[in-house]
Order: C-alpha cells, then sequence, then structure tokens
C-alpha cells in the first residue's frame, strides 16, 4: 500500500509522515568592502606576473629588468581597475591596456614618439630596429646576455603581453586557474634558452604568488554567491589549502624532477642510465652550438684549461663528437642511449680507431680552471687517464670521456698518442671506408641539389677520400672567399646550408664545419663533426684555453689502420688554429694562415645554432665498436613520449572533469570516474617520471602510492556500488543511501551518531554542514523516503523523486560543506568499520 505524500503546509503545521528540519539561526557576516573585491584579484594577478618574470634571471645579467616589468604589470592593472570601474566592456579594457602598454614602449624605447609617447612612423621604425637588435643578440648570445636596451624592450613587451593575458583571465573571464599555462610559458623559455637550472626561488615565488591568485579568487567568488562563511571555504584557513595543496604539490615535483631528470632548460642529463642517473649510459640535454656561439661571443674571457706537457706541439682539443644530421636543424648526438662506455679512470683504456700502440705515449696534465660539464677534453688518441675520480666513462669509438651529470674535474694527467698520418698514407686510401655502424654515418637525405652539385664541382679532379677532404677544405680556407665572424649574414636562402655556401659566406666554426661534413656525407664519405677547443696560446711552459678557443671541425675516417683524421675549415686568423702536417705541403701562405686559426665544426647554418641545434642524445655505438648493453636501471626509450602523453592525457581528464563537475546537476556514470581517472593518470606520470631515474625508485613510488590510495579506493568502490543501488531503486537502496549519506558526513569530520534517530540526525546533517535551502529540501525528502522504506511492508522505494533528491543533497553537501584532501585520501568512514 502506498502512502500519499500530503503537500507543504503553512508554518506551525507538521505534516503526516514528512518530518520537519530544524533550521538554525545564520550566523550574518559582513559583507566585505566593496574596494577589496575590485582591488584584490588584479593585484594578485599583477603579483603572479611579476614573480613569474623572476625566473628571467637566469637567461639575463642582474634584476635591473625587473623594474621595466614592474611598472608594465602596475600600467596595466591600473587601466583594468579604472576602466572595469566604469563598466567599460571586457573588450575595450584589453585594448586599453594594450594601447597603455604601447605608449610605454614608445616612450621608453623610442626617441621619435609624437609628443614623446605616441607611435608614429618613425617611432615604429625605431621599435623595429631595436626589436632586431634584441632578437640578434639571442640568436648570437649566451645566456646570460646583458640588460641592454633591446632586451629591455623585448621583456617589457612580452611580460606586458603576459599581464593583459592574466588579468584579463583572471578578473575578466573568472577563470585563474588558466593563468597557470600562460605563468607556466614564462617559465618555460628561459627554462629551454639556460644551460643552467633556473634559480630555486623563482619557482618559489611563482608557486606562491600563483596559490595566492587562486586563493583569492576563491574567497571572492564565496563571498560573492554566499555572503557568509562555510566549512571549507571563505576566510578561513581551509579556503586556501585546496590550491595551495594542489600548486605546492606541483612544485615539489616540478622540483624534484628538474634535479633529476632536467627535461628542459638545463644542461641536462648526460650519458647517465637509460636517461637519468645510474651506469654509464643516457641522455645528454647540452646545447653545443648555442653554447660555442655564446663562449665566442661573450663580453668576458674566461679560462678554462691550463695545459702541460705539450711543449712545442699543437693539437685541438676535444670535447665530444656529432655524428647526426638534420637539414635545417643542424648535428647532433644520434637519439637513444649513450653507449655504455668503460670506466675511464684506467691507465690502459681501449685503443682508439688508427691507434696501433705503436707511436709514443705522451704524458698530459690538463687543469680544469673553470670547467663545469659532463665532458672531459683529451688530446690525440686517448690511452689512458689518472687523477679523475670514479663516474667518467671512455667511449673510444667517439673518442669522448664523459660523465653522468655536471661536475667540476680536478686537474687530470692524459696518457695519449700524438701521431698523425703522413700525407702519402692518407694517399692511398682509395674509397670511402666502411665503418662498424655504417648506419651512423649513411649518406644524408634532404640535402638541396645546390649543394649537391657545389660538391661535385669541387671534387670533380679528385680520385682519393683525401683529395676530396682537401678540395673541400681549401674551398672554405681559400682567401677571400669566406669570412669568420660569430655574427653570420642576413638570410637569403630558406634551406641554412644553402643560405651559408652560396650566398651569406659568413660565419663561425660552426657554419664551417657543419657544411664541410654534410658535403663529405654526400660523396660518401664517413664524416663527423667534433666540438672542443683550438690550440690556445703559450704561457710559460703551459697552454692557456679560455673561452674564446670554443671551436668545432671536422673529422674524416679513413679506416681502421688510420681512424679519423681532422680537418679544420674555418678561416680564422688569430694565430689559434693548427694545420696538420698533412695538410701544409701544396699549401699556400694563406691558406696556412688562416686555417692556423680556424675554429670548430658545427652542423648548423647561419640562424639555426640558437635555438639549440639539437639536445645531444649520443646513442649506443660508434663507429667501429659493437654497441654496448644498457644497464638493468635504464628505462625504455619510449619512456619520455609517453610520459608527455600521460601528462597531456591527465590534463584533459582533469580539465574535463572540472567542466562537468560545473556544468551539470546529473553527472552520468562516466562523468563520475572522471576524477579517479585524471588521478590515475597523475600518478602514472609521476611513476613514470621515477622510472626515468631508475625502476626501483618507480616500484617503490607505485608501491607506497598504492598503499596510500587503498582506503581511497575502498571509499570509491563503496560508493559507487550505493549509488548503483540507489539509481536502481532497489530494494536496499533507502538503506543504501542512509548508510552513504553517514559516511559522506563522517569523511567530513561531523559523523552521525549510531544511536540517533532519522530525524534527529537529519537536523544534525543540515546545521553541520550549513545546507542551503535546496540541500535542506532534498534532505526533507530523503528523509520521508528512507523511513517509509524501513517501515514499508515491501522495503521498496517507489518516489521517483529520490534519486535526483539524493544527488542534489550531495551536490548541496559538496557546496557548502566541500571535503578536505584529508577525507579524500583518509576517508574515517572506512577507518571505522
Amino acid at each position: 500500500m502506498t502512502a500519499v505524500m500530503p503537500p507543504r503546509q503553512s508554518a506551525g503545521r507538521i505534516p503526516p509522515g514528512r518530518p520537519q528540519l530544524h533550521t538554525p539561526t545564520q550566523r550574518v557576516v559582513k559583507p566585505p568592502p566593496a574596494w577589496r573585491a575590485t582591488l584584490l584579484a588584479p593585484v594578485a594577478a599583477g603579483l603572479a606576473t611579476l614573480c613569474a618574470s623572476t625566473s628571467l634571471t637566469g637567461v639575463v645579467t642582474g634584476a635591473s629588468f625587473l623594474g621595466y616589468v614592474a611598472v608594465a604589470v602596475v600600467l596595466v592593472a591600473c587601466t583594468g581597475l579604472v576602466l572595469r570601474s566604469v563598466r567599460a566592456p571586457t573588450p575595450l579594457v584589453g585594448l586599453a591596456q594594450l594601447a597603455i602598454l604601447l605608449l610605454l614602449v614608445t616612450g621608453v624605447f623610442s626617441n621619435h614618439g609624437i609628443m614623446a609617447v605616441f607611435p608614429g612612423p618613425a617611432a615604429a621604425s625605431d621599435l623595429n630596429d631595436v626589436l632586431s637588435a634584441a632578437f640578434d643578440q639571442i640568436r648570437n648570445g649566451f645566456p646570460p646576455v646583458d640588460p641592454t636596451p633591446p632586451i629591455l624592450c623585448l621583456i617589457t613587451i612580452a611580460m606586458g603581453l603576459v599581464a593583459v593575458l592574466v588579468d584579463t583571465l583572471t578578473v575578466a573571464a573568472s577563470a585563474p586557474a588558466a593563468t597557470g599555462l600562460v605563468l607556466l610559458c614564462v617559465y618555460a623559455v628561459p627554462a629551454s634558452l639556460s644551460d643552467s637550472m633556473l634559480p630555486w626561488w623563482t619557482f618559489v615565488l611563482g608557486a606562491a604568488a600563483f596559490a595566492a591568485l587562486l586563493a583569492v579568487d576563491g574567497n571572492h567568488r564565496h563571498q560573492r554567491w554566499r555572503n557568509r562563511d562555510a566549512p571549507g571555504l571563505g576566510a578561513s584557513p581551509a579556503a586556501v589549502s585546496a590550491p595551495a595543496a594542489v600548486v605546492v604539490l606541483a612544485l615539489v615535483l616540478g622540483l624534484v624532477a628538474g634535479t633529476t631528470i632536467t627535461f628542459v632548460g638545463t644542461v641536462g642529463r648526460l650519458p647517465g642510465s637509460g636517461r637519468g642517473a645510474g651506469s654509464g649510459t643516457g641522455g645528454l640535454g647540452i646545447n653545443p652550438f648555442t653554447s660555442l656561439r655564446g663562449m665566442l661571443d661573450q663580453g668576458n674571457t674566461v679560462d678554462l684549461f691550463r695545459v702541460r706537457g705539450l711543449g712545442n706541439d699543437k693539437r685541438l682539443l676535444r670535447a665530444f663528437t656529432l655524428n647526426t644530421y638534420q637539414p635545417n636543424v643542424g648535428w647532433t648526438l644520434p637519439p637513444g642511449p649513450m653507449p655504455a662506455g668503460y670506466p675511464a679512470l684506467n691507465q690502459q683504456l681501449p685503443a682508439a680507431p688508427g691507434d696501433d700502440g705503436s707511436a709514443e705515449s705522451r704524458q698530459i696534465q690538463i687543469e680544469p680552471l673553470n670547467w663545469d660539464d659532463v665532458w672531459l677534453p683529451t688530446y690525440g688518441s686517448l690511452r689512458g687517464l689518472q687523477g679523475i675520480a670514479n663516474g667518467w666513462f671512455y667511449d673510444p669509438q667517439s673518442g669522448a670521456v664523459f660523465s653522468e651529470r655536471k661536475q667540476q674535474p680536478p686537474a687530470y694527467t692524459e696518457l695519449a698518442s700524438l701521431a698523425e698520418p703522413t700525407k702519402d698514407q692518407l694517399e692511398r686510401v682509395k674509397l670511402p671506408q666502411t665503418l662498424g655502424n655504417p648506419r651512423d654515418y649513411i649518406p644524408i637525405p634532404g640535402i638541396d641539389p645546390r649543394v649537391i652539385g657545389l660538391t661535385h664541382e669541387i671534387t670533380a679532379n679528385t680520385s682519393t677520400v683525401f683529395d676530396a677532404a682537401t678540395a673541400i677544405w681549401r674551398f672554405f680556407t681559400a682567401e677571400g672567399r669566406f669570412t669568420y665572424d660569430t655574427h653570420t649574414a642576413p638570410v637569403a636562402d630558406s634551406d641554412a646550408l644553402t643560405d651559408f655556401l652560396l650566398y651569406g659566406k659568413r660565419g663561425f666554426c660552426e657554419q664551417f664545419a657543419s657544411a664541410m661534413a654534410v658535403m663529405l656525407r654526400t660523396l660518401d664519405v664517413p664524416t663527423r663533426v667534433a666540438v672542443g677547443f683550438t690550440v690556445g696560446f703559450a704561457d710559460g711552459d703551459t697552454r692557456l684555453i679560455t673561452s674564446q678557443d670554443a671551436h668545432a671541425w671536422v673529422e674524416v675516417y679513413f679506416g681502421p689502420d688510420l681512424g679519423w683524421v681532422s680537418f679544420d675549415p674555418t678561416p680564422r686568423s688569430d694565430g689559434r688554429g693548427y694545420v696538420p702536417p698533412y695538410l701544409q705541403s701544396g699549401s699556400s701562405s694563406s691558406d696556412s694562415s688562416a686555417q692556423d686559426t680556424q675554429e670548430v665544426p658545427s652542423v648548423s647554418t647561419t640562424h639555426v645554432a640558437p635555438s639549440g641545434v639539437g639536445d645531444i642524445q649520443n646513442s649506443g655505438g660508434g663507429p667501429g665498436g659493437p654497441p654496448q648493453a644498457a644497464p638493468a636501471g635504464s628505462a625504455p626509450g619510449w619512456t619520455s613520449w609517453g610520459l608527455l602523453a600521460v601528462v597531456l592525457a591527465a590534463i584533459a581528464l582533469s580539465v574535463t572533469a572540472f567542466l562537468a563537475t560545473r556544468s551539470a546537476r546529473r553527472r552520468s556514470t562516466v562523468a563520475r570516474w572522471l576524477p579517479l581517472a585524471a588521478a590515475s593518470a597523475w600518478l602514472l606520470a609521476v611513476v613514470l617520471t621515477a622510472w626515468l631515474v631508475h625502476w626501483v625508485l618507480a616500484l617503490a613510488l607505485l608501491v607506497l602510492t598504492g598503499v596510500g590510495l587503498v582506503p581511497a579506493i575502498m571509499r570509491e568502490i563503496q560508493r559507487q556500488r550505493r549509488l548503483r543501488a540507489i539509481a536502481a531503486r532497489e530494494p536496499g537502496a533507502a538503506s543504501a543511501a542512509w548508510a552513504e549519506l553517514r559516511d559522506e558526513c563522517a569523511d567530513r569530520g561531523v559523523p552521525i551518531p549510531s544511536t540517533a534517530t532519522v530525524r534527529t540526525a537529519a537536523q544534525q546533517v543540515a546545521h553541520d554542514n550549513r545546507l542551503d535551502d535546496a540541500g535542506k529540501d532534498n534532505l526533507r525528502t530523503v528523509v520521508g523516503v528512507i523511513e517509509r522504506s524501513w517501515y514499508a511492508p515491501t522495503g521498496t522505494v517507489d518516489d521517483p523523486g529520490f534519486v535526483p533528491a539524493f544527488e542534489g543533497l550531495r551536490e548541496s553537501l559538496r557546496r557548502n560543506a566541500p571535503m578536505s584532501w584529508r577525507g579524500r585520501l583518509f576517508p574515517r568512514s572506512v577507518f571505522r568499520r
């Protein structure tokens, strides 16, 4: 028999069968002053922008630029405040902020503004010249660059635009969380340009400012909507807990990952295990030609090495070699792990290609002065090393000595052979030599036909590998044909290599070495680019190597008997170059003098280097030897890309779950599981990040996280089981609803005593959780259905309004008494069972 619910009656009469809840007197809270709601959000937005701009200290010398940024931010914020106070349309506010920024830039960085601040044709020309100079300084400079007027102009414009965007998102769009992506981009720029870690305090400032921005907005939203306090909202400390927890967690993970994995923006991980720390394989994240150009172009000369034991011999000092070329990108190490290599602290290292052990061994003492890197430079064919610590590895095929992380090595002694082949020996090599691993040195696809044609024209009358290499070398070093300059010529062709060879003909060692190596590869000659230093200059009985000696050159493979032979095509004239005997015979004086000043080969042409001609990712197997096995702790090669995919999926799931929560009162089954899916994706991202360090760390993290999430998972499974029963109105739906309501209250820290009646418990729920009117109405419906179900003969739920009422009650609980992180991760209801 179904009871008919009477309609609601006037106050004072209690309808039968339906409980009336006691409504406690609400505490009236004085509304916040109008100025606070108007002022706090734009001030927080401006502060977040200013704090994010401190990350530029990693690429700009000093902090003077912060004054320009502060002025731009203040002008943007004040413009927005004034126009919004008169209720100007949002598009007009944004346009006015951009106009104010333009007036500022014109007044400060142009001498031809109309009335000093208004832009005109002359001022536009000035700003164009200033920005062109800024981009040229970025392209040719080495971070940190000096805060010149062009750089300050570029920073002012860029951060001014960021300030406009952040202000609009925060105030006009009421979406301060979205500014996180904008501010993250601000950090990404200096992080990708700098070869060292950004200062830790910039991350702390940025995270704190962003958390404050979220907290201010949350407080403003709640006060504007309810104009009263509630658990976990408003001005209470709990109001800040959610955004602060998220930001702090992201900050900690970012700093931990940055100090161990270093995906972008630092000198990076070196040949470490797999892609992190461990044994002798891994990725290297150094931008060789960007660093090279910067060392050559910077104002101050830095002493790097003092060398003893060379006597009167002049030799190039090699740090590492590059064997992979991508058209219009540059020379890099091949993708994949570094070869495991051999422990370098050894007096008898494996012989390099071409070293049969018959030549004299020389002891060369190298004292690093200001060297902090993952490479340990050496001379000639390395035979042994003394004085270094454990953790350095030697790859005889590439000729490189490397470590897993940047470090400042002590003075070390190299045992090496400085013997060089004769011209006659080199001329006996008739055909290009086959390497042990020819895939690393195969011809390069995608080379401009004009470059191939020029190469064949230069080498038309040659019959040996040496003749072809010498002809190309003379092509670059002939007097008057090419010009050495760290500032390249204006771009005249879309293909950088073609532009340098046919039009610009101006550059530094990077362009010359890159071009010669590519031209030899088009002839099927195994060639690579070496990066290191020129001979330096004599200083008593020692040689001093400075930052101005940074160099690149070409090495050509002449077979296992002769190995790799150097050709330096850079036409320098400062006396720091080296022309080996096999190139001196028959050379003109101009060739010799030019060759005495050459610099290092680098592949990218005029405008490619600064972009980071590729992070050096040294791969296993150099020319000649079998590939080394990767260490057991290394992560597979797909881990980095998989991590990126998982992070993107986690972001998409998080955004989708947030939008689904805000847009629908009754969420579908899929929508209910979106938060759990997003959390799982973030967990997987953290595990993959740990795996990049070592699989043991990933396993430990996974186990600990799994154990920590057991209570939350148990609670979620129980919740979903009950909600399915409620949605289907099964016979036990009323009991499931009552049990779920009790657990929801317990998880919020306001448990319902087991001895309380349904109506008493309902009053406590409404009071302790500060339910709004809609929540109270839904609670009445739920309590009435529960009572009738318990006392009805069948125990079934026959009220069609029961399911939406229960969902509405849960929504009211979420609005008025949001659950703390502790309640989500460690629900009290699970531990009370």
